[in-house]
């Protein structure tokens, strides 16, 4: 991480179905706020969902916003080292998920590798993201945004935390 690099805003998204997830949820929330060269500037709502193109219990999905001199790829990095200090496995693709996390915006940073794509390519057809972002950045979520969710299930299951 260079410390001379000026911090960027990324928005994260967090989701858990296994164990206690609205837990495991509010304590990556803080463990955010702890990665180096980064602070979380703001938090959304907790949010229930159905699996999307996943399987088991439901969800329990938020969105954070931080200010990071993180790279894009140390930030996926960081956000891994957390997946597995959670107990993440991936036994297979969409196995329900003691903590996932996704980097969905870095900046204004476009990027298509093997292991990174910005913005997050499936993040305006997830309720789970469209949802809590806009609790964050409503600036950034269109009308298009809103229709592409309509169908999907979703209760907000906290309040907003300044």
């Amino acid at each position: 991480m260079s410390a001379d690099r000026e911090p960027v805003t990324a928005y994260v998204a967090l989701g858990a179905n296994l164990g206690d997830a609205r837990q495991t949820v509010l304590g990556s929330l803080a463990a955010l706020d702890q990665l180096p060269g980064t602070r979380c500037t703001g938090r959304s709502r907790l949010y229930r969902t159905a699996p999307f193109e996943a399987q088991g219990p439901d969800f329990i999905n938020a969105v954070a916003r931080l200010e990071t001199r993180l790279s894009a790829p140390e930030l996926l990095d960081a956000l891994q080292a957390l997946e597995n200090q959670a107990g993440r496995l991936r036994p297979y693709r969409n196995a329900p998920r003691t903590l996932d996390l996704d980097v969905l915006l870095y900046g204004q940073a476009r990027m298509d590798s093997p292991r990174l794509t910005l913005p997050h390519p499936r993040m305006w057809g997830r309720a789970f993201v469209v949802h809590p972002l806009a609790d964050l950045a409503p600036d950034l979520v269109m009308p298009s945004h809103w229709a592409s969710v309509a169908g999907q299930s979703i209760e907000a299951v906290s309040e907003l935390v300044p």
